[in-house]
């Protein structure tokens, strides 16, 4: 509230968004609050050390839509990453045969697409699943060929992204806005993928216990990159849980089985 007076001359109001940023060394929490009393639109933000002398602010642009839409869950609003079958579609990237020996944990890989894909036809998500130069690589796994829609083959590309031109004709007439996202390699292909739907507007869910690369390392840059990017950390079982939204919905006994299925082993680094 001081600050916010001191830097604008008038009082924080409801429609100010005001982000605080407390400094820890090189991390950091992130605090998203609402303040209330005055007339200023703009949102900003607040950066704070341990040093409580050390507090800046400055005025920052957002998307005024994701304020619009979004409010606290207190209100019953749905908040922004709230998954929804209608706006969904399964992302399966580049899965293939030739990777299973140098992947890190691609087990993992093949049974979250697995799952997933299964989990679309049940609650009616369209899949895209691409190949990464199959004349090189192979085809995708024989684990996920029955989960393919004959009309709608694995998409053959070179291009490292899923976003090809192929592909970008089937998202168009997809009316979808969301994505959850698994494969490989999660530095490369998956990571570019990611980005190049959220700059066509689509909000991503990166399935962490479905995405790997050839060394562990790689694998936590992406994901690091990819949240600080505005992409959403998400888990198969998170992912599909939300997409039920409760134990009365129709198809809960159906993907809650794909939930209990037994999982690979061990498990694929924590994020």
């Amino acid at each position: 509230h001081r600050d916010t007076r001191a830097a604008y001359g008038c009082d924080p109001c409801p429609s100010q968004m005001v982000v605080i940023w407390e400094g820890v060394g090189s991390k950091g929490s992130l605090l998203m609050s609402r303040l209330v009393g005055c007339s200023s639109p703009t949102p900003s933000f607040v950066r704070s050390d341990r040093n409580p002398r050390r507090v800046t602010t400055r005025r920052v642009t957002t998307r005024a839509s994701w304020f619009q839409d979004a409010d606290m869950s207190a209100h019953g609003a749905v908040l922004p990453g709230r998954l929804d079958p209608g706006r969904t579609a399964v992302f399966v990237c580049d899965v293939q045969e030739r990777f299973r020996p140098v992947i890190h944990g691609f087990d993992h890989c093949v049974h979250v697409s697995s799952v997933m894909m299964r989990a679309g036809k049940i609650l009616g998500m369209p899949a895209v699943v691409t190949e990464q130069y199959p004349e090189r690589l192979g085809a995708t796994v024989d684990e996920l060929l029955p989960q393919l829609d004959p009309n709608e083959p694995a998409v053959a590309k070179k291009l490292f992204s899923m976003v090809t031109p192929e592909v970008e004709t089937r998202l168009n007439g997809m009316n979808r806005d969301q994505a959850v996202l698994m494969g490989l390699e999660s530095h490369v292909c998956v990571f570019q993928t990611a980005m190049d739907l959220m700059a066509r507007g689509w909000e991503v869910h990166v399935l962490v216990d479905g995405v790997s690369s050839q060394r562990v390392g790689d694998r936590a840059a992406a994901m690091r990159r990819l949240e600080a990017s505005g992409a959403m950390l998400s888990t198969s079982e998170m992912a599909l849980f939300d997409l039920l939204k409760t134990a009365e919905a129709e198809n809960f006994k159906a993907v809650s089985a794909l939930v209990r299925e037994k999982r690979p082993e061990p498990p694929l680094p924590s994020v």
